[in-house]
């Protein structure tokens, strides 16, 4: 490879590492015929950057130049940072040499904005127009779709690549346009819903022509970044909940804010990058999804933000005390699958055995019911007289916290939860 297209990708590379909305391809698409590459439903190759983010294809920037000037970008206008940038034919051509060594199944693209949202999009659409009409590859592609880009144009990408994501960055508008002067969310949510609507109509014309293309069969991923303004959980898991609501809408990401302009007196100061907050947003948003649960449940006005020691899910527990508790041979699987411990699969594992016998605390280990959390909420075959209790509340969250175990005395405990153990 020569000396200058390495320089490009490692420039180009570094700046497309803080963008985290992608993952598993979420699709399926054999090979056919002819060409090279496969996407499969079950996830693409995924790698580990320095800091521990897990990343997957080969993830890079079109270009780093970029005309606006958002507080919380590396690649800002006013940066002076390393710049560079691929030509189409230049791009296509390392993906498929990256493909053919081995190193990678697949392409996260995204770009710089130079000159106008559409002349970016453009030159985006023209490195998969190579890989997939020259190279005939036949890999997973998830593209950025720039906000301000012409329905036109996000139509075309989308009948090419796998996914599309636009990022809406800072959660409120306020903020937004405090950090990102050039930004709204109207431009941002205009290419969401020019994907919506596509994706729409492209399932009807699919019953009609079944050899119709699908368009983005992936469907399209945002992200957020957390803590660079003064969002509280709740207003961040609110808006979450509304884009779930978009059919198209897959998955939500939240990227912890690095503070890499820390001279920008707009971002704030922060000694480290809020991780914890940020895991505690995944496993609420796995909650919504998944779970039944509603923002509500989860975080309110009164515990606007989540509780960083304890999951999202024990915590609601520790807080509903009367919603335990839950009888494992009798209550619903909507019930078993609040139970902290107990997952999607081993609650309907759980409802399957039950059928045949009454379940005790060995037949819930091998169904793998996490017993170290589950036994404070439930009852079941050989734990008849358990009941959680409101004075039990603080032992529950200094067993289970994630923060390191603190000890506490058994004679503190309440009679009934000793005798429960």
């Amino acid at each position: 490879m020569q000396e200058k297209m390495i320089s490009k990708l490692e420039i180009l590379a570094e700046s497309a590492k803080y963008d985290i909305s992608c993952a598993s391809s979420g699709t399926s698409r054999s090979n056919k015929n002819k060409g090279i590459g496969s996407a499969s439903r079950c996830g693409i190759c995924h790698s580990f950057t320095a800091d521990g983010r897990c990343v997957s294809l080969l993830k890079i920037m079109l270009t780093n130049y970029c005309m606006f000037d958002c507080a919380y970008c590396i690649n800002r206008q006013s940066n002076d940072i390393p710049r560079a940038g691929f030509t189409p034919k230049e791009l296509a051509e390392l993906t498929i040499e990256f493909y053919r060594r081995n190193y990678i199944e697949g392409l996260f693209l995204s770009s710089g904005i130079v000159r106008s949202a559409d002349h970016t999009m453009e030159k985006m659409i023209r490195v998969v127009k190579i890989l997939q009409q020259e190279y005939n590859f036949n890999g997973y592609i998830h593209m950025k779709a720039i906000p301000g880009a012409s329905n036109e144009l996000i139509r075309e990408a989308g009948l090419l690549v796998d996914r599309m994501s636009v990022n809406l960055e800072i959660p409120t508008e306020r903020n937004l346009k405090l950090l990102a002067p050039d930004k709204d969310h109207q431009t941002i949510y205009q290419p969401m819903r020019h994907i919506q609507q596509n994706l729409l109509e492209n399932i009807e014309d699919r019953k009609k022509i079944k050899s119709t293309p699908k368009f983005v069969p992936a469907g399209q991923s945002t992200q957020v970044i957390i803590g660079a303004t003064d969002e509280t959980d709740n207003q961040i898991l609110q808006l979450t909940a509304k884009l779930y609501k978009r059919p198209s809408m897959k998955r939500v990401y939240y990227s912890g804010f690095i503070p890499v302009n820390s001279y920008d007196k707009r971002l704030p100061v922060l000694q480290e990058v809020p991780r914890v907050r940020e895991n505690r947003l995944y496993q609420a948003d796995w909650l919504l999804r998944f779970y039944d649960f509603s923002v509500d449940e989860i975080v309110n006005d009164e515990h606007p933000d989540l509780d960083l020691t304890v999951d999202p899910k024990l915590s609601w527990a520790i807080r509903n005390p009367q919603f335990f508790p839950v009888d494992i041979n009798r209550d619903s699987y909507q019930k078993i699958l609040r139970v902290p411990g107990i997952g999607v699969k081993s609650a309907k594992l759980i409802v399957m055995a039950r059928r045949h016998r009454k379940l005790n605390k060995e037949a819930l280990k091998r169904i793998g019911v996490v017993l170290k959390r589950a036994q404070f909420f439930i009852i079941c075959h050989e734990m008849n007289t358990f009941k959680v209790l409101d004075s039990s509340a603080e032992y529950i969250r200094l067993s289970l916290q994630d923060l390191p175990r603190l000890e506490v005395k058994q004679q503190a405990l309440p009679q009934q939860l000793v005798m429960g153990w």
